[in-house]
């Protein structure tokens, strides 16, 4: 009987899901993308030494490494044509192979150039400390003209082109007066995203497929679907710290709607989080530390942790590991386990701690709130845990870890209610150790 799983981050991003999906899929015959778009960011290391190579993935989902696994974009994507002809075309170069392997969902609304300039132009105007953080990428938008059921989707690219253009036309006339009278930006002009459109249509028709019957195939013949996820839950639309969010659904259920799958398919939910906490962008962070100042431990996580944007290349900001954030993603995300990454960056600081709630006002609270407000005066409750002096890079056993860092992982679970699973230990697949393997 097949067992499918997705996949999540539980923090605000950038958790080293890339990694961990790569890894899964040695068990899997397809894994799947089910929201976000290119603002994804997930990068694989592959390989030993001189053979080394590491991939950088915003689309194409992660399992696109590992030969002889298919590979599906959801309906619930916001797809740029423009960078999936570039992200391919950089796979297909380093020895990939995309075409006849990677699969489009006809349902996927497309990002034009006006997405894009509305995106970077409403961040322009925003003043510093009301900046969401958006990537410019023309993320939120094309969400954006999804809902107002004026977005073109990918099925949209083969109709007659009269048709097209008509549509096209009302949509600009639409989008040209706000970035003109408003944003004081430039109009976008028809005739460019017109024959844009035209040439899109014209590489992406040979990826189209119905998803949804795809994965009902392949479920039904009993094989495994791994469902990737992008950012992070805290950065949901509905259940993260808003208006600092994301312009989609990032928790698993989106994995059944975003793919067109029923939820009865997805059997377990893998939460993937940090060993501590990071985040990108505005928005409140309780457990936030200094990472410029080299006594702090934040300045170890940034640094040792390489903890840059895979797409932006900002600097993530650093704190102490939110065991009450992590308690709102597991009951969002109904987590069966957790994988835990980059616990090597913490070897050698001498105490840690751990969120384990927050002061607000006269109130103490165990659960991070909802929306952004209601967390900006929220003041962390730390507790210590002893550290660990020895080197966990690269270990791949439980028995091998030291005690004081076996403790810490324990206390993670213990806090956060879910079992962990999974310990990263290094970006390569073999820096792993294995619990509980979620396939089995």
């Amino acid at each position: 009987m097949a067992k499918n799983v997705v996949v999540i981050g539980t923090q605000w991003g950038d958790e080293g899901k890339g990694k961990i999906v790569d890894w899964l899929t040695d068990h899997a015959a397809a894994v799947t993308r089910f929201q976000g778009g290119h603002n994804a960011g997930h990068t694989l290391v592959i390989g030993q030494g001189s053979n080394q190579k590491e991939y950088k993935l915003n689309l194409v989902p992660s399992g696109i490494i590992r030969e002889g696994i298919e590979c599906y974009i959801g309906n619930g994507v916001v797809l740029d044509i423009n960078h999936l002809m570039k992200e391919v075309d950089g796979l297909e170069k380093n020895g990939i192979t995309v075409k006849g392997r990677l699969n489009v969902s006809a349902g996927c609304p497309l990002i034009l150039d006006y997405h894009v300039e509305l995106d970077r132009a409403r961040e322009a105007i925003r003043s510093k400390n009301k900046k969401i953080g958006t990537t410019g990428k023309g993320i939120g938008p094309a969400y954006e003209d999804k809902v107002a059921r004026r977005a073109f989707k990918v099925y949209d690219l083969f109709l007659d082109p009269k048709d097209i253009l008509s549509r096209l036309r009302e949509t600009l006339d639409y989008h040209n007066f706000v970035l003109t009278k408003y944003l004081n930006s430039s109009p976008i002009d028809i005739n460019k995203q017109f024959d844009s459109m035209m040439s899109q249509s014209e590489f992406i028709k040979p990826f189209v497929c119905d998803v949804s019957q795809k994965l009902y195939e392949i479920n039904k013949l009993g094989k495994s679907i791994l469902f990737e996820g992008a950012q992070g839950a805290l950065l949901d639309i509905d259940h993260g710290t808003y208006p600092f969010v994301t312009s989609s659904n990032c928790v698993s259920g989106q994995a059944s709607a975003g793919t067109g799958v029923g939820p009865s398919m997805l059997s377990y939910v893998l939460g993937i989080t940090k060993a501590y906490t990071t985040r990108v962008g505005g928005g409140p962070f309780p457990s936030e530390l200094d990472i410029d100042d080299e006594a702090s431990p934040g300045f170890q996580m940034s640094t040792k942790g390489k903890e840059f944007g895979t797409v932006t290349q900002r600097t993530r900001r650093c704190g102490w590991f939110d065991a009450a954030a992590l308690r709102r993603s597991a009951m969002v995300n109904g987590l069966t386990g957790l994988c835990i990454t980059k616990l090597d960056i913490l070897d050698g600081i001498e105490t840690l701690k751990i969120c384990v709630g927050y002061k607000n006002g006269n109130d103490q609270i165990d659960l991070l709130p909802l929306g952004a407000d209601q967390t900006e005066n929220c003041e962390p409750i730390l507790i210590d845990m002893p550290g660990w002096s020895e080197n966990t890079f690269g270990t791949k056993s439980w028995d091998d870890l030291p005690k004081n860092a076996q403790n810490y992982i324990s206390k993670l679970e213990e806090l956060c209610d879910v079992p962990v699973h999974i310990i990263s230990t290094g970006p390569e697949r073999d820096e792993t150790i294995l619990i509980k393997h979620p396939f089995d």
